[in-house]
């Protein structure tokens, strides 16, 4: 008989927030503190409120103008360098504990545990050994956090996220039956990890407005509506989750790297081979969107007209991990000045993203400018629609259109010839 899993979802509670509130020497939970920066005028994201702020109204991630003028508050700059030591410093706490093959690290501030091999090793209950981590950190830190356990990683996270909050020592536990008994019927369905105001619209034309719906419903519909993501949905419903940290830790992308090359018929020079080399990596962003993936690398090839002389480039770690077109065109076009002679004639074009993974196991950074990727992500999955059903020229770029541009013949080809 296969082992019983037990698993916990540790969350340190408005991390960055209570970091800010700890380096001042304050209580989160009696203090008014945002996270923004206030540069950016009004409209500007609060990145973390404490729970202080919450607890009298305040959205978390709302806007400022959204604060009520009657509430004082100290406002803390974001510093991200300061969240990631503290962060780092709590991982270490985790590691006297448990041993880094039973942790899988979610984001900068929540972390998996397999707690299955450490009951018995401790003598003590799951939750106690929850408490256990949750005190440690506390006391060595002074930061606070909130956990779920369940006997999978999606009932953990379920639990952190819904129950938690409930129970008095903010942590919350579900089985497969509590599950069904507590959050079958829960509502909205958006408190679901995984499932976002898009995936809710979309299941609301079907009438269905919770997990217990959904669990219930036809699954052939459901698998013409989202494709093979139906499979992580209907699961979940039902409070199913096979994957194993074991799993994730061994988890490489199927994809390992994308890359596109383009021979030109003609020499290009150093301005217009940087504009079709601008078309090759929007391209390519958008296949990275298309596949949900994020690069975290990218490689450069330039190929000279002279093929006497070395090409020019090499691979470039990214900061982050993006599929952003505007962010990857920014990167690339910084290394193309950086390595390619602006005098010799060019010929041949590779580009190369490197290093991917599944959106899923990144956590996006908040420091990043968040209206703007929504945004562009937005607008990069439309331009994917458009592309798919009216073909790759039907929408393009003011750069498609300068004179040497590549993209709109390149877009007819197929197999690197004419596909008309």
């Amino acid at each position: 008989m296969e082992e019983q899993k037990i698993y916990c979802c540790i969350d340190l509670k408005s991390f960055y927030a209570s970091v800010e509130c700890v380096e001042r020497g304050l209580d989160p939970f009696d203090t008014n503190l945002v996270v923004a920066d206030p540069s950016r005028g009004r409209g500007g994201i609060c990145l973390a409120i404490t729970p202080y702020m919450k607890s009298q109204g305040v959205k978390n991630r709302c806007r400022i103008f959204e604060i009520p003028s009657s509430l004082e508050y100290i406002t803390a700059l974001p510093r991200m360098k300061l969240y990631m030591e503290y962060s780092a410093e709590i991982y270490g706490i985790y590691l006297k504990y448990i041993s880094k093959e039973d942790i899988h690290v979610y984001s900068v501030d929540e972390c998996f545990f397999d707690l299955t091999p450490y009951i018995e090793l401790y003598g003590k209950t799951p939750r106690e050994i929850t408490m256990m981590l949750t005190k440690a950190v506390l006391d060595e830190t002074g930061i606070s956090a909130a956990a779920g356990i369940g006997t999978n990683m999606f009932l953990a996270k379920v639990a952190l996220d819904v129950t938690a909050k409930h129970s008095p020592d903010l942590i919350g536990y579900l089985d497969q039956d509590k599950f069904k008994k507590e959050i079958w019927h829960h509502r909205p369905i958006t408190d679901i990890w995984n499932i976002g105001k898009g995936i809710a619209k979309r299941l609301e034309k079907y009438g269905l407005y919770d997990l217990y719906d959904v669990a219930h419903f036809n699954e052939k519909t459901l698998y013409k509506e989202f494709g093979v993501n139906a499979e992580f949905l209907i699961d979940h419903s039902k409070g199913i989750e096979p994957c194993t940290i074991k799993e994730i830790q061994q988890f490489k992308a199927k994809t390992a790297s994308l890359s596109n090359s383009q021979i030109l018929f003609q020499d290009y020079y150093f301005n217009d081979a940087m504009l079709v080399m601008k078309e090759m990596v929007d391209l390519e962003a958008l296949s990275l969107v298309d596949k949900n993936l994020l690069a975290g690398t990218i490689s450069l090839k330039i190929g000279y007209s002279d093929s006497n002389i070395k090409p020019a480039g090499g691979m470039m770690k990214l900061p982050e991990y993006t599929n952003s077109s505007d962010k990857l065109i920014s990167y690339f076009t910084k290394y193309f000045e950086k390595c390619v002679n602006p005098i010799l004639p060019i010929r041949k074009i590779t580009i190369g993203l490197e290093g991917l993974i599944q959106e899923e196991y990144v956590q996006l950074d908040l420091f990043s400018e968040y209206e703007t990727n929504e945004k562009e992500r937005k607008a990069q999955k439309a331009i994917l629609e458009i592309k798919k059903k009216y073909g790759k020229n039907a929408i393009l770029k003011g750069m498609n259109l300068q004179n040497k541009a590549t993209a709109r013949v390149r877009n007819k080809l197929i197999g690197g010839h004419n596909g008309e």
